[in-house]
């Protein structure tokens, strides 16, 4: 073999060594070496460190102070998580406060009204009360509600359910204010929502009867017409008789109606109310047909169809008016009645500790600054003594 095919396969073979591989450089880090440094530069860490505390603390003085003011109380029905859920189920309804999961997850009378003192009518009363738009620096009422709720915190308790409900300000007199504004507006929201069955039996019979009012005014005013055209002043005798128990009559039929439709509100049609409300409207029916048409007989009163012609227009309406005093007179009586009920089952806000008036600042907390300060101040310190070092290592 020449000398240059020796040469040739030599370079070829792969590398053989008999020795170890070499081995890869590892990053370590010398704890020794690393302390020594930095006791070295022990005295720069500390002017460092105290250097950042003495900013810290000059900061926070530069900063607004903030005060908050808070206040609790026991919500209605803490003691009755069947009447929560109740309530929950009849809120959930109601169209603004059913969306966007407010009244989501209602385990207890206290997230109930966690959710609503969250709810958006309550913070744009507050912001329009307190022009918190112009306290905030806001061009929108939402962006002043969003930074209402970041500094309102509502919470309930896990276990016994007291709400709290704290408001931070810049001003401690209306951050007093604002706490008491929101069980305000609270109170005014329980008393504005129907929130129990009596709330909404008064608000049904309410409406009724405003409606009835009316109706008896139109029917006063048609009886003094028909006076004036026909000169007929009243009945007398058997024929008064009948007219009365024919409004009476209708007067029950109408009563039983609206006291039906308000049971339906909240009841199925196998409720023992309801079913015995239509066996009461049927009879009172079959009552009044006989008595409109005659039927009954002479003895109990004359029959409408015998009352001489010129008179009939104005029993007629005189009847018209005689069934609207009595139908106005019985919702009266259901309306004040669900009234009193009302009274008795309306939410009441058991008041703990009412909105106290902040004599001390909650924010900045200069023992925090200080804090915040001593440490930043160290990791500096340090940072700059082990770069110093390296620097140097480098350049050597």
């Amino acid at each position: 073999m020449t000398e240059e095919a020796q040469r040739s396969t030599e370079v070829r073979e792969p590398f053989r060594s008999d020795g170890p591989a070499p081995e890869e450089p590892q990053l370590s880090i010398d704890l020794v070496k690393l302390l020594s440094t930095l006791r070295r530069g022990a005295k720069t860490i500390a002017l460092m460190t105290i250097a950042a505390a003495i900013l810290a603390v000059a900061t926070s003085f530069l900063v607004t102070p903030r005060y908050t003011s808070i206040t609790s109380f026991l919500p209605p029905g803490s003691n009755n998580t069947s009447g929560a859920a109740a309530l929950a189920g009849q809120l959930s309804q109601i169209p603004g406060l059913a969306t966007g999961g407010l009244l989501g997850g209602v385990k207890s009378p206290g997230d109930l009204y966690v959710g609503l003192l969250k709810s958006r009518s309550i913070a744009s009363e507050l912001v329009r009360k307190f022009d918190l738009m112009r306290v905030y620096k806001k061009r929108k009422e939402s962006e002043a509600e969003k930074a209402l709720a970041r500094y309102t915190t509502v919470e309930a308790g896990p276990k016994d359910s007291i709400v709290t409900v704290s408001v931070t300000d810049r001003d401690p007199a209306r951050a007093h204010d604002m706490t008491a504004a929101y069980l305000e507006a609270l109170r005014r929201i329980n008393g504005r929502l129907a929130l129990t069955e009596s709330s909404q039996r008064r608000a049904f019979f309410g409406e009724q009867l405003a409606q009835e009012k009316d109706a008896l005014a139109d029917a006063e005013v048609e009886l003094k017409r028909t006076q004036e055209q026909s000169g007929f002043i009243a009945p007398a005798g058997q024929t008064q008789i009948e007219l009365q128990t024919i409004a009476q009559t209708r007067a029950q039929i109408a009563v039983r109606q609206v006291e039906l439709s308000s049971i339906r509100q909240y009841g199925t049609e196998e409720n023992p109310d309801i079913i015995r409300l239509k066996s009461e409207i049927a009879d009172l029916q079959s009552q009044l047909s006989h008595l409109e048409s005659g039927e009954r007989g002479t003895t109990e009163g004359i029959p409408a169809s015998k009352v001489p012609q010129l008179g009939l227009d104005y029993i007629r309406k005189e009847r018209d008016v005689k069934y609207h005093e009595t139908l106005f007179d019985m919702l009266a009586r259901q309306y004040e009645s669900a009234r009193i009920d009302e009274a008795h089952d309306s939410p009441l806000l058991q008041v703990i500790d009412p909105a106290s008036y902040p004599d001390t600042k909650s924010s900045p907390s200069r023992s925090l600054y200080l804090a915040g300060g001593l440490f930043a101040g160290f990791l500096v310190g340090c940072g700059w003594i082990l770069l110093d070092e390296h620097t140097k290592s480098r350049r050597t």
